[in-house]
């Protein structure tokens, strides 16, 4: 009985749409938890344990980290802003959007949990027993983006909206096999370096969330563990106004940006790229009449598309590439 349950419970975990959910959970966790922790060494440790720059190292490694695990499997997401890039642009099917983006926030969801209770002494002893969202003693912005006071809401969109534009044309261009993609075998740690410089040169207006999966569950996470509903609706500081109802944007602008930054490499790049000319079956070349050229045929399985922020899908009709994706 005991191994007729193991042999069903073995055929589900074979099928392709659990594989690629448990994927998507795995390398969304893996790269979660490296970054949480490194944000949480930079608040806990009083800039003497972490810095930005760990932070950016963080989720950069994170993410690759992450793309090693499931890159192959699911391509390793972990970004549902480059799942829905993948749909829209016809790289997936819209019938696995769900099942990646469950398996993205739960990933996320747990990484913030398993962060808390790895951190748990640290936040007490750092905020005399208080969970805060604001003041110097605010820890919600361990798990969580919050806008700084020179910002404004409308500015933090347009912010995240470019990022990740910024994010997914950067992915295509890695991933293209038909321009000048990164080196087979590569691909993860380039992808890394490249959501840690997107931190390192862009980060610091609206914390680069540039992913639903990466803001909204952990967020989610702190308001169930004590933080409280102004998670959500933080009350902003008196020099900005952008504090109050922040927790939307990283939810919906990353998909926008993605979409519109794999829009932009398709028309502009992509279309440009030469194509190898085909030839019919049986034609004979003036260089060689004893030749017969065959067209190329070209098999897609899925492919890679971080990170964060990562990965495999159909190509697209414009050029043959391999999406990699992140955070």
């Amino acid at each position: 009985m005991v191994s007729s349950l193991l042999a069903r419970i073995q055929a589900i975990l074979q099928k392709e749409m659990v594989r690629e959910f448990l994927g998507e959970f795995m390398s969304t966790y893996v790269m979660m938890v490296l970054g949480l922790g490194s944000v949480a060494h930079m608040v806990l440790g009083d800039t003497k344990l972490g810095s930005y720059l760990g932070v950016n190292l963080g989720f950069g490694f994170g993410v690759t980290m992450g793309v090693h695990m499931a890159g192959n499997i699911s391509g390793a997401h972990m970004n549902a802003a480059v799942t829905f890039t993948s749909c829209a642009l016809g790289r997936m099917p819209w019938k696995k959007f769900p099942a990646y983006v469950l398996g993205q926030f739960l990933g996320s969801f747990l990484a913030a949990a398993t962060t808390y209770m790895l951190f748990y002494t640290a936040i007490e002893h750092f905020a005399d027993g208080e969970l805060m969202v604001t003041g110097p003693k605010a820890t919600a912005g361990i798990f969580a983006t919050y806008l700084p006071n020179h910002m404004t809401l409308w500015r933090g969109f347009l912010d995240e909206v470019f990022l990740t534009g910024i994010l997914q044309l950067c992915l295509f261009a890695i991933t293209d096999k038909n321009n000048n993609p990164a080196l087979q075998g590569t691909e993860a740690l380039v992808i890394g370096i490249l959501i840690c410089v997107i931190g390192i040169s862009l980060g610091m207006n609206s914390g680069y969330a540039i992913n639903p999966s990466r803001d909204l569950p952990p967020r989610f996470f702190t308001f169930i563990a004590g933080w409280g509903e102004q998670v959500f609706s933080r009350p902003p500081p008196l020099s900005c106004s952008a504090g109050d109802n922040w927790w939307w944007v990283p939810l919906v602008a990353p998909p926008l940006g993605a979409y519109l930054g794999g829009i932009i490499y398709l028309v502009f790049i992509g279309s440009s790229i030469p194509q190898e000319p085909r030839r019919l079956e049986n034609s004979v070349t003036q260089e060689d009449r004893r030749t017969t050229v065959v067209p190329k045929t070209v098999s897609y399985k899925s492919s890679i598309t971080p990170a964060y922020p990562v990965l495999v899908q159909p190509a697209p009709p414009l050029c043959d590439s391999i999406l990699l994706e992140r955070f």
